[in-house]
């Protein structure tokens, strides 16, 4: 699998850092300027040590990379976390930075847009948005854990939101325990 992983600049980038850790395949990445300051912010890695995670790393200001070309091929995008901001441009159409331009690509070429929103409470705006994208296909996950596999660290939780994220993407991780499911 070809994969796009995006991390913008919402509190939340352990989601982005632990979707890398668990796609397999080809990884390509591109973190915004605001995601760099928050990654350091909220864990102990470094946007460099991120960047290590993926088989290429571009800048949000790329736009000549290859993600921004729909003759580009890959699987999925997935942005997490996605700010609302992000959200409103995607389903507005602005494709100003290379994050919104692959969100672009990923819309007009019919394939699967993942976005991890990481946000609350929501006004109207928000919401409305997050319907648009979702009525064209887009998987708008929120970054809301279940508790019945009763997660006993911020990374089990962690792991439940992102596989989930990573369910809509086809892949099981196996990074958490289904309803049902033995222990």
């Amino acid at each position: 699998m070809r994969s796009v992983v995006a991390i913008t600049g919402a509190s939340g980038s352990i989601y982005g850092i632990r979707l890398l850790q668990l796609l397999e395949g080809e990884k390509a990445l591109v973190m915004s300027d605001t995601a760099k300051l928050v990654i350091p912010a909220e864990t102990d890695w470094t946007p460099e040590r991120v960047a290590g995670l993926a088989d290429e790393c571009y800048n949000d200001g790329d736009m000549f990379s290859p993600v921004a070309s729909g003759s580009h091929k890959f699987d999925v995008m997935i942005v997490a976390p996605c700010t609302e901001s992000t959200v409103a441009k995607i389903a507005c159409g602005i494709a100003d930075t290379l994050i919104t331009r692959a969100a672009a690509v990923c819309l007009k070429e019919g394939r699967k847009l993942i976005l991890l929103v990481r946000e609350t409470p929501k006004s109207a705006i928000m919401l409305e948005n997050e319907l648009k994208l979702a009525r064209l296909g887009v998987s708008i996950v929120d970054a809301n854990p279940g508790f019945y596999p009763r997660p006993q660290t911020v990374e089990d939780i962690v792991d439940i939101v992102v596989g989930r994220c990573l369910d809509q993407a086809g892949v099981d991780s196996g990074s958490y325990r289904r309803w049902g499911q033995a222990d």
